[in-house]
């Protein structure tokens, strides 16, 4: 059983604090798996493989934007969090959760594969991949992996529609800012809002990053759905200055209801790691054990300190 609570929007500092304690307290079997939904403040994270020069902006051009920078002890590079992105960290122990074997092919004569009891770092990723692709498909925006790299991507030769014409990108339109190392993020053509992908390419619609000691993960993904795209000018997202970033909103030319997108990665979440979800109102319910429905993000977070790393990925 995985509980989720919604916790509304929190600094990135926080958003720590109260992992550490989660996780301390899923080792010791005080509490079930649980899953966090929530969106930052603007911050800038950089994992533990990130390179300082992945921050193409200045400190003075971060404060102006009101955008902080954090590092931590995910995997991956950098990242932007920020209001229109929903943020997920599960609290899972990988020991809980069956693991198809490699040596689990369905033989002539046999009725199931055999399953082992610990989910592996790289399977729990492509778990996460998959419930954020799911999700996309529940919205009609159409996504794919792509070879050697993490994370959820858009489908360029996908025949699902999109929604907005300005997600429709036409030969010979390409618009390309040279002097940024990016330039392929948060383009505004003139006189809009909106920006275009400049040509048809991959473009990365959600990241993910996590950390697992002991069995036990935290970090998790951010999935663009109303994100500004501008706050990506400020970087070159995950170290990959050759694809674009999007967001749903961006795919489908219409913003969509946060609480609709969640729900749907709650759900994609039991059908992906085949538990049973349990929504709970208050960190105070999931620390308590008590279970219930989400009325309102809770008012006050736990102040919280103890920390525990011993391994990363």
């Amino acid at each position: 059983m995985v509980s989720v609570v919604q916790l509304g929007t929190i600094d990135y500092a926080t958003g720590l604090r109260l992992q550490q304690q989660l996780v301390a307290l899923r080792k010791e079997e005080k509490i079930g798996d649980a899953l966090l939904l929530l969106e930052h403040k603007p911050v800038i994270t950089l994992g533990r493989n990130a390179k300082a020069a992945n921050v193409v902006a200045s400190a003075e051009l971060l404060k102006k934007r009101g955008v902080e920078l954090f590092e931590c002890d995910r995997g991956g590079d950098v990242t932007f969090h920020g209001p229109g992105q929903i943020v997920g960290y599960p609290i899972f122990d990988l020991r809980g959760f069956a693991r198809v074997g490699a040596d689990a092919l369905v033989r002539p004569g046999e009725s199931r594969p055999s399953l082992r009891k610990t989910l592996g770092v790289i399977e729990f990723v492509r778990r996460l991949e998959e419930v954020l692709m799911r999700t996309c498909a529940d919205f009609a925006v159409p996504t794919r992996r792509v070879a050697g790299l993490t994370g959820v991507w858009t489908d360029p030769e996908s025949t699902l529609s999109r929604g907005g014409a300005d997600a429709t990108v036409r030969l010979g339109e390409s618009k390309i800012r040279p002097d940024h190392p990016n330039p392929t993020v948060g383009l505004r053509p003139a006189g809009t809002d909106e920006c275009v992908r400049p040509y048809p390419i991959e473009a990365k619609l959600a990241a993910i990053g996590v950390h697992v000691s002991r069995f036990v993960t935290s970090h998790g993904f951010a999935l663009n759905v109303n994100t500004d795209l501008s706050y990506f000018n400020l970087i070159v997202p995950c170290g990959i200055p050759s694809k674009p970033v999007t967001s749903m909103r961006q795919e489908l030319g219409r913003a969509l209801d946060l609480n609709a997108v969640a729900e749907s990665i709650s759900r994609n979440f039991g059908v992906v790691f085949q538990t049973q979800i349990v929504w709970v109102d208050t960190l105070d319910a999931l620390l308590g054990r008590a279970v219930g429905v989400p009325v309102k993000p809770p008012t006050d977070l736990r102040q919280l300190h103890k920390e525990d790393d011993t391994t990363w990925a």
